[in-house]
């Protein structure tokens, strides 16, 4: 009898630390979990931190690639716009009687094809980085980002395009008067030459005029965007 006894304390003790084991196995479960839980979020903010660093650094790079596109339109136009002022003189008050004119045609043809020409091509390090590496389509202030992507991806792009057109009929002017260039002078114009020139000078004109329109557009969506990028 007193084994039978001595044999259900036994159980009972046995089913005790059982009961106990198993609590602390599932404790020690819920404690790993909450540690891996832990441990995720740590690692998504860490992430989540260096995406928002490096976001920050693009629009960094962008702001001060825009500033330099600033300073260059504003140096093209600069040097543009005598040439279209003189155009517009030449065409406007001084289109016939070549001879009787002549010292001041003379000034302003030199202004119009001895100066040369600018035209403007962007900096786009920043730009054409992120969106090499698909960064870009990762990066949170959307409506920001489309509207860096418009201005590089749409208004530069024509920008750059009528760059080449302007600069290829500046390229044709130049030869085709690279005597008068290189002399820097004009002997032996006539009225019926000048009148000649004149309408080889309107095709380059109409061209850098435009050209000009643009580079006014994208002005001011630069400095728009810059406002945005502070």
């Amino acid at each position: 009898m007193l084994k039978f006894f001595r044999k259900i304390r036994y159980e009972l003790i046995s089913k005790n630390k059982t009961g106990k084991y198993f609590k602390y196995a599932i404790g020690e479960i819920i404690l790993v979990v909450i540690g891996i839980l832990i441990a995720l979020s740590i690692n998504n903010w860490n992430e989540n931190r260096k995406e928002g660093i490096a976001e920050q650094e693009f629009y960094n790079g962008v702001k001060d690639d825009l500033e330099q596109d600033l300073e260059f339109i504003t140096y093209v136009q600069n040097y543009t716009k005598p040439k279209i002022d003189a155009y517009y003189v030449l065409n406007n008050s001084y289109s016939k009687d070549y001879e009787q004119n002549k010292i001041k045609i003379d000034s302003l043809m030199s202004i119009y094809l001895f100066s040369g020409q600018r035209t403007f091509y962007p900096v786009s390090g920043s730009f054409k980085s992120a969106l090499a590496g698909n960064e870009i389509n990762t990066y949170r202030q959307k409506k920001l980002i489309q509207s860096i992507i418009k201005l590089y991806g749409s208004n530069y792009d024509r920008l750059i395009d009528n760059a080449k057109i302007v600069d290829a009929r500046w390229s044709n002017l130049s030869e085709k008067y690279i005597h008068n260039r290189r002399t820097g002078s004009f002997n032996n114009i006539t009225s019926a030459s000048y009148t000649k020139m004149l309408d080889d000078f309107h095709f380059h004109y109409i061209q850098l005029n435009w050209y000009n329109k643009i580079l006014n557009e994208t002005k001011i969506e630069v400095v728009e965007l810059l406002k945005k990028l502070k």
